[in-house]
């Protein structure tokens, strides 16, 4: 599964009448750190994540409170970001997996544990999101953002209640379907369909996931990624699959367009901040993170990115249509049957074997 990527072509920068204040009591000052003044040359902060997945002009404040430069880059799936952190030919100070990806790289010993005494905004983390099963004893990640995987249908297209996977699979929406091009999305999508955990690592199950999605084949248009965006936006297709974070920036451009979680659950997904093995400056990549996690700070990035925050604070902060948004911020019922995708390192290859036999069919 891909990290939530936001296509940047796509995503529209939000204007804002009044920026909020960054408060410099939000970031951790350590012992020789350089508060304002020139910035040490020596002090660099290497930061690696997904394409426009913060608000650029927060860098820019950390880096005139503290003295420290930041060196971003980015990448586009948790995977490319997985190999090059393995590989140990950068050593990034900060990294942004998903959660099954945390989950991975911690069993493989390619994260640090983090010190959370210089973290003391991870107190304003909503205690649904600690000790998740991906990190449950919270040592190697804090929550950034998370969202749901839902069905975005068009209300002109499709006039009956959308409640159930079972939509994807109706004939009278033949052609008119959009399914993620995405192996753990879309197999989880058909595990769920058949009454499985979308961690499902029963080969008869994931056998049975695969034959289901074969059956609908022939109903789909296309498998797509962020296209799929445009195209629904378009109104190329009735209906498909599409990321909780995605959808108010498709519904601006189309207002009959409508976001749905299936009511027996989805996946429900995490992507977190992490320090990398090779790190060479934890205390630094820690100062960010309690940055990232201030209230204020939060509520700024997270209005930019269209993403859920997990700190309760920071969502209070967020104007109406945001905080109060059922798309953004589900019903505590629906999301307790949803599930966070988790690293399935024994049947994986049985994941990718049925993909291909899929594709290929």
């Amino acid at each position: 599964m891909k990290l939530r990527k936001i296509n940047s072509k796509f995503k529209k920068k939000i204007v804002r009448a009044t920026a909020m204040t960054v408060i410099l009591s939000s970031v951790v000052v350590f012992t020789g750190a350089c508060i304002g003044g020139g910035q040490d040359s020596t002090k660099v902060l290497n930061v690696y994540n997904v394409g426009d997945y913060i608000d650029e002009s927060l860098i820019s404040e950390f880096e005139e409170e503290t003295g420290i430069d930041v060196q971003y880059s980015t990448y586009d799936t948790n995977e490319m970001m997985y190999q090059k952190v393995k590989s140990g030919s950068t050593k990034y100070d900060l990294v942004f997996p998903s959660d099954y990806m945390v989950q991975k790289m911690s069993r493989e010993g390619l994260l640090k544990k983090i010190n959370y005494n210089n973290i003391p905004n991870f107190k304003y983390i909503d205690k649904s999101f600690l000790n998740p099963k991906y990190d449950p004893t919270n040592e190697y990640s804090v929550p950034y953002m998370w969202g749901t995987l839902g069905i975005v249908y068009n209300k002109k297209m499709v006039k009956e209640k959308v409640d159930s996977w079972d939509i994807l699979w109706d004939e009278k929406y033949s052609r008119n379907i959009l399914m993620f091009d995405s192996v753990r999305d879309t197999m989880g999508i058909a595990l769920k369909k058949l009454g499985y955990s979308m961690n499902s690592v029963d080969k008869d199950q994931i056998n049975a996931a695969k034959n289901l999605l074969i059956k609908q084949k022939p109903l789909v248009l296309a498998y797509v990624n962020d296209d799929g965006k445009d195209r629904m936006i378009a109104e190329e297709a009735a209906l498909g699959v599409f990321y909780s974070g995605d959808f108010p920036l498709m519904k601006e451009e189309n207002d009959n367009l409508e976001y749905v979680i299936p009511k027996t659950g989805s996946n429900k997904w995490t992507d977190a901040i992490c320090i990398p093995q090779t790190a060479d400056n934890e205390d630094w990549a820690e100062a960010f993170i309690n940055f990232l996690c201030d209230p204020k700070v939060n509520a700024r990035n997270t209005e930019y990115i269209g993403y859920s925050t997990p700190i309760s604070e920071g969502r209070k902060l967020l104007p109406d249509n945001f905080k109060n948004n059922k798309t953004m911020y589900p019903d505590k019922a629906l999301l307790d049957k949803s599930e966070a995708f988790l690293d399935i390192q024994k049947v994986i290859k049985e994941y990718d074997k049925a993909w291909i036999e899929l594709k290929s069919y």
